[in-house]
């Protein structure tokens, strides 16, 4: 869609303000999408209180048991919700190295946090769900080596693809990646893959962003664009849930120096028409 010049001057302000916030660090954002149409803000959370909500998130998977993990990736860590906090204004997700034993009986080197709008358990109900919307999360990424964290959107009918990845950064803090996984007509997995940087990302919050319409799908990085899918196939149509997630051991295991690493959050909103 073609924004007039009036649309374009705003565009411009907002990234300014954006890269801004950034370079301050405090991860606020301009008042809505930079994305053209009227928009309502349906769902956001500043972590502005001291514990999480648990109206709003859970801290594992739609198979929560006890934790959960990603066995997909060969994932290292195990999630448990004492490793996610909130204060300061941010939440933090926290990976700490520490063997420890998941309900599926593997033992894991590593313990760490994430949210969902998913499930408590695979037989309930998702806190929320999304169908097309404009979704942007404020973040800072750790520093230390073989971290792997995102912000991204699955099915609420829990299986993948189609998968949308708004952020995800594998073995590197200086580019980040993002993602749009589906499958073709004859049942095959296939991605649309696009990267942003070098920057240094972990220096301080960076605002990650996916616009989602029923015929495009344009991902911002700090306000300005840096992917647009708009083929008919690759696009999803089905309800999602919002993750973010501080996975560990992808592509690799962190370096035997690092034994804890940090992923802080200072708001996810989400708007749609």
């Amino acid at each position: 869609m073609r924004a007039g010049p009036a649309r374009r001057a705003w565009q411009t302000v907002a990234a300014s303000l954006l890269l801004l916030v950034t370079a301050c660090g405090t991860g606020s954002a301009p008042p809505g999408p930079l994305a053209a149409g009227t928009w309502r803000l349906v769902f956001h959370d500043d972590f502005n209180g001291s514990e999480l909500d648990t109206e709003r998130w859970v801290t594992c998977y739609d198979w929560n048991k006890d934790g959960c993990t990603n066995r997909g990736n060969n994932e290292a860590q195990w999630y448990l919700p004492g490793q996610v906090s909130v204060g300061s204004g941010a939440l933090s997700l926290n990976a700490e190295r520490r063997n420890t034993r998941g309900s599926d009986g593997r033992t894991y080197p590593w313990t760490s946090g994430m949210i969902s709008t998913g499930r408590d358990h695979w037989d309930g109900r998702p806190r929320r769900t999304f169908t097309y919307g404009y979704f942007e999360a404020a973040v800072r990424i750790p520093s230390q080596g073989g971290m792997f964290p995102a912000f991204w959107m699955m099915p609420a009918s829990r299986y993948t693809p189609p998968e949308l990845d708004i952020m995800e950064f594998i073995g590197t803090t200086q580019r980040v990646f993002m993602y749009v996984h589906w499958r073709d007509r004859e049942g095959a997995e296939q991605r649309v893959r696009g990267t942003y940087g070098p920057v240094d990302f972990p220096a301080g919050y960076h605002v990650f962003g996916l616009l989602w319409e029923t015929d495009e799908l344009t991902w911002y990085v700090d306000g300005i664009k840096r992917l647009r899918v708009t083929q008919a196939d690759r696009i999803p149509h089905v309800a999602m849930e919002v993750l973010v997630n501080l996975a560990v051991g992808v592509p690799g295991p962190p370096p035997p120096s690092v034994d804890s690493a940090g992923m802080r959050v200072d708001w996810v909103r989400v708007w749609q028409h």
